[in-house]
């Protein structure tokens, strides 16, 4: 009997090691799900595009790509979506979901990202998050990139990812679980126009994959993002002069400790790349670090 003790305990150890605590609150639980029609139309790519049920399905193939975008701007908000990425070799392929005003702004625009940089088989997804503001598009935009590999294969189901951008800060999360937060330091630092709400994928060979190591490879196409599950809790430009603000954390503040003690959990376990630690960065030019 003992011995059933201990190896149970062993067992729930490891299992409770694989996932982050609670965060003990929801945020998304603020916000009621969409179907794609409701919130978003086509971009480009259309013929690589095909809607189902309040559910989306776009592809790469050697063809083109595919991308979709809110029918609002918003200047807040929670943006959501539950996404299943594809299997096996992706490298090259970017699958995302992000906020942006390139189009009103070009050349000089915001923007929040959420990117799942394809992969070769037997390794991990990389999320990469990142926030920039008055990029100029042509290699000169000053990224602010956090890459972390996650605690489950997205490959297998779908799972819960979502932007939080406050006028104070924002929030990154999985699974309700925050991941990052990006404080307002200054208005230099923090994004405050109007954004709309993307996703898209597409071919990234050139960096997407261990620094363009690995590309695209078309033997495998088409390469497909799933998306359903979408959320825009957002204060529409075009909107009623007030909304209701969603809130990352209980009772209308910010992260809670119990949220903090998750964050850290992902960032102590899962956390491979912070743009702040990187010595080969010009860190006069990310004061915030």
């Amino acid at each position: 009997m003992a011995h059933f003790l201990v190896l149970l305990f062993v067992f729930f150890s490891c299992s409770s090691a694989l996932n982050p605590p609670s965060p003990g609150f929801s945020p998304s639980n603020q916000v009621q799900s969409i179907g794609f029609d409701h919130g978003f139309r086509n971009r480009w790519g259309s013929q690589h595009q095909k809607v189902d049920h309040g559910a989306l399905t776009i592809w790469l193939d050697s063809s083109s790509g595919s991308g979709f975008k809110s029918l609002h701007r918003y200047k807040s908000g929670y943006f959501g979506a539950a996404i299943k990425l594809h299997p096996g070799y992706t490298a090259g392929v970017i699958t995302s979901f992000y906020l942006s005003n390139n189009e009103d702004y070009p050349g000089n625009h915001d923007e929040i990202d959420i990117e799942f940089l394809g992969t070769t088989p037997g390794k991990p997804y990389v999320l990469q998050t990142n926030v920039f503001m008055r990029g100029s598009g042509d290699g000169n935009i000053i990224g602010r990139e956090m890459r972390f590999h996650l605690w489950f294969d997205p490959t297998q189901d779908f799972h819960n990812y979502a932007i939080l951008w406050t006028p104070e800060e924002i929030t990154f999360l999985v699974d309700d679980v925050p991941i990052r937060r990006y404080v307002k330091k200054s208005e230099a630092t923090f994004p405050i126009r109007p954004m709309w709400v993307y996703g898209s994928i597409w071919d990234a060979s050139s960096w997407a994959t261990e620094d363009g190591k690995y590309k695209a490879d078309y033997r495998y196409q088409p390469f497909i993002g799933r998306y359903n599950n979408f959320k825009l809790g957002g204060c529409a430009v075009d909107g009623a002069a007030t909304c209701r603000r969603v809130s990352s954390g209980p009772g209308g503040r910010g992260l809670s400790q119990q949220q903090e003690r998750a964050m850290a959990w992902v960032q102590r376990n899962y956390l491979m790349y912070n743009y702040c630690h990187d010595p080969r960065r010009d860190h006069t030019s990310t004061p915030e670090c």
